[in-house]
């Protein structure tokens, strides 16, 4: 990979950094800021694409809770901004109860819900979150 000899050092270490896993990357460098991409539905690497929109999203948030434990002290309260990707745009209501449900106790964060044609195993939603280990 080429990187532009004019960026910084540290954006050069960011761009040679691991390269990619998948379709998503891997975030080098340092910062209170943590990047979670591609959280889906899943269960010892099977896709929950058969279960309800209710069940896959809860077990989304299932998977960033645990990503979220994974880095120590860090919760739902550290979740800055939250964006749930969706194939099926009629699912709202049920996302917005899931998503009430599981930060109830803590300041809803902003999100954004985006409408997608289709998501890896076929799954019916995906997680990108950006928290911060303050």
């Amino acid at each position: 990979m080429s990187v532009d000899a004019t960026l910084s050092e540290e954006s050069r270490r960011q761009r040679e950094g691991p390269g990619s896993t998948g379709a998503f990357g891997k975030r080098t460098g340092s910062s209170d800021l943590i990047f979670f991409e591609g959280i889906l539905p899943e269960i010892d690497g099977e896709v929950l694409s058969n279960r309800s929109i209710e069940e896959q999203l809860s077990t989304a948030f299932d998977k960033l809770e645990a990503a979220l434990a994974a880095r120590g002290n860090t919760t739902f309260g550290d979740v800055m901004k939250l964006e749930i990707q969706l194939t099926d745009p009629e699912a709202g209501d049920a996302v917005d109860h899931v998503y009430a449900s599981r930060f109830d106790d803590v300041g809803l964060p902003p999100r954004s819900v985006v409408g997608v044609c289709s998501l890896p195993g076929g799954a019916d939603v995906q997680l990108d979150v950006i928290a911060a280990d303050e």
